[in-house]
């Protein structure tokens, strides 16, 4: 395994990995504003308002504990990952970290399985969005959203990354002010402030108790309430584009893990208050959103239409972000030389538009489930996606570990963000997601997600190895 002697020389060696296929590079127009919303457009979306419906099921309001539980993984995921965005802020990010301490084995695979669960994830996105149109046209064919969505995204994301961020800007400021306005309502009818009557908490102990499935169902919900947190580490991955880096990282990525506890925990407990736990898992896995459903029953008029349109916003804000992230990871894996060169090259607009292309394929493959299979679109794909992550975040909090022995202790001491704990609350956070994966053969719909990620696992391996040995072959030569 390859260590570096010192913090410089690990900065040196990111940034020759990064700009190694030529001299075009990305440029840094992200502000800290289009970085927090970045994060959260990324975080924000079909986690929480269609997998909600799933996590309710197989835990009751004891999801909210599911959620909290979540909340302190991804805490400690998304501080190791800022601690070195900020000494190393360059495209690539934790693949680029995982190469330099750990090995250019996890750096090659901790990139493609990212890039490959970005791709699985766009899918799933645009197949949310399909299913909430459905809520207004029942008739149209699932696929007609899709490729619109489609087609819209790829648009988007072939601007300028400055006007991309000021877009997604707003496109995530829509839906973080909706979540607010659902979270005052809810807090309304709850306390009783306006004409109807209060209805308190009563519904979150009245059909079965608070826990109605033990702790088992907090911890097998926390198989898919975890994933609703995975977008935190898109603050690093747009290092490579950001201004200012060393600030502007540690403020956006304090803001985007606090603020979403706030909006998770309370937006779950306000939808649990308005509507009966057993009303909202029935279906809604599928058929829509919880958070839609919840609104229904409440006798606002409008009220679940306005909702609908904004968790329709909200996917095509989370797909807009990850089809950005997959296309930074391509252009990553290219510039290093993982991929073809022709991947990593550049538009006149600074946009990495060969890798954008390739990003789309999992748009390709919701549009063949939308046709072939649409009732089971959604599970399948998301469910492909989930191993993958946990697989990144446990190389992350690897690599921290690696990382954190490489800086001298006065260095430690001087860095704007610190992970608390560390090593303990990294060996915390691998252990929890190992258990996590493991438990996902007892979830339905997740059953597959880890021996469908391992074949793939073993390929990438192959491929690694393969391309080592041509490449020592040509430096022999």
């Amino acid at each position: 395994m390859h260590k570096p002697s010192s913090p410089g020389n690990a900065d040196a060696s990111a940034k020759t990995q990064e700009t190694a296929a030529g001299s075009e590079s990305l440029q840094r127009r992200l502000t800290q504003r289009q970085l927090t919303m970045l994060a959260l457009g990324g975080a924000i979306g079909v986690g929480l308002f269609l997998g909600s419906g799933i996590t309710v099921q197989l835990a009751g309001p004891g999801v909210i504990v599911s959620y909290l539980l979540g909340a302190v993984i991804a805490m400690i995921v998304a501080y190791a990952l800022a601690e070195m965005a900020v000494v190393h802020p360059v495209s690539g990010a934790f693949g680029i970290y995982a190469e330099t301490y750990l090995s250019k084995w996890a750096g090659f695979a901790v990139r493609a399985t990212y890039g490959l669960v970005q791709i699985i994830a766009i899918g799933a996105e645009v197949t949310a969005v399909a299913i909430y149109l459905g809520f207004w046209f029942p008739h149209v064919p699932q696929w007609f959203w899709v490729l619109s969505a489609s087609l819209a995204l790829v648009a988007m994301n072939s601007l300028q990354v400055g006007r991309f961020g000021e877009f997604e800007y707003w496109f995530a400021l829509i839906k973080v002010s909706a979540i607010l306005v659902f979270i005052a309502v809810g807090a309304a009818l709850i306390f009783g402030i306006g004409p109807k009557p209060a209805l308190g908490f009563k519904n979150l102990t009245a059909f079965g108790g608070f826990f109605p499935f033990g702790f088992k169902g907090v911890w097998l919900a926390l198989t898919l309430a975890l994933t609703s947190y995975m977008g935190v580490e898109v603050i690093a991955v747009t290092a490579g584009e950001a201004r200012n880096p060393e600030e502007s990282i540690p403020r956006a990525m304090r803001t985007i893990v606090f603020r979403l506890i706030f909006f998770y925990v309370l937006a779950i407990v306000a939808m649990l208050a308005m509507t009966p736990w057993n009303q909202l898992g029935s279906q809604s896995g599928i058929a829509g959103s919880p958070f839609v459903r919840g609104f229904s029953g409440i006798g606002i008029p409008y009220a679940a239409s306005i909702m609908n349109l904004v968790v329709i916003t909200a996917a095509l804000s989370s797909c807009n972000t990850d089809l950005y992230l997959t296309t930074r990871m391509m252009f990553s894996l290219s510039r290093s030389g993982y991929a073809p060169a022709w991947i990593g090259r550049l538009g006149k607009n600074g946009v990495p538009h060969r890798a954008l292309a390739l990003s789309t394929l999992g748009m390709i493959a919701a549009i063949l489930l939308a046709i072939y299979a649409p009732s089971h679109a959604f599970l399948t794909l998301y469910g492909m996606a989930v191993a993958g992550m946990f697989f990144v975040w446990i190389v992350i909090l690897a690599t921290h570990l690696r990382f954190r022995k490489s800086l001298a202790t006065l260095t430690a001491r001087h860095l704007p963000m610190k992970l608390a704990f560390s090593p303990y609350s990294n060996w915390l956070g691998i252990g929890a997601l190992l258990a996590i994966a493991l438990t996902t053969f007892f979830v339905d719909g997740l059953q597959y997600s880890v021996p469908a990620f391992l074949p793939f696992l073993l390929v990438l391996s192959l491929m690694y190895w393969k391309s080592s040995q041509r490449s020592r072959k040509e430096e022999k030569s």
